[in-house]
């Protein structure tokens, strides 16, 4: 896999995590800064380090299986593996510029 490949199947991967949005806030994950890192590796491959507003989410299942279910049905990735992780701890600094404004912050 080509490093433009791998770079246009990343694009297609942000496109979709930002349709996953946790039930209780009105923006989606990406814009939210829980997504920390998309690796693909050579094979098409993914592997997502994602986190959450806090480890108690009461929507953790219903998010991380939403983030599996549409990145793995994507046309030309042959397997995706999401971490779930909680370091860095998440705050509100990691929100995009968009997010911040829609709920508030700025």
């Amino acid at each position: 896999m080509t490093q433009e490949e791998k770079i246009k199947l990343q694009d297609r991967i942000v496109e979709v995590l930002q349709t996953v949005y946790d039930p209780e806030i009105p923006v989606n994950i990406y814009d939210l800064g829980l997504i920390y890192r998309i690796e693909i590796d050579d094979d098409a491959n993914a592997e997502i380090d994602m986190t959450f507003t806090a480890p108690t989410c009461p929507a953790a299942d219903f998010i991380l299986e939403d983030v599996r279910q549409k990145v793995e049905n994507l046309t030309g990735l042959a397997s995706a593996k999401v971490n779930l992780v909680f370091e860095p701890e998440w705050d509100k600094s990691m929100m995009s510029e968009e997010a911040r404004i829609e709920l508030g912050f700025e």
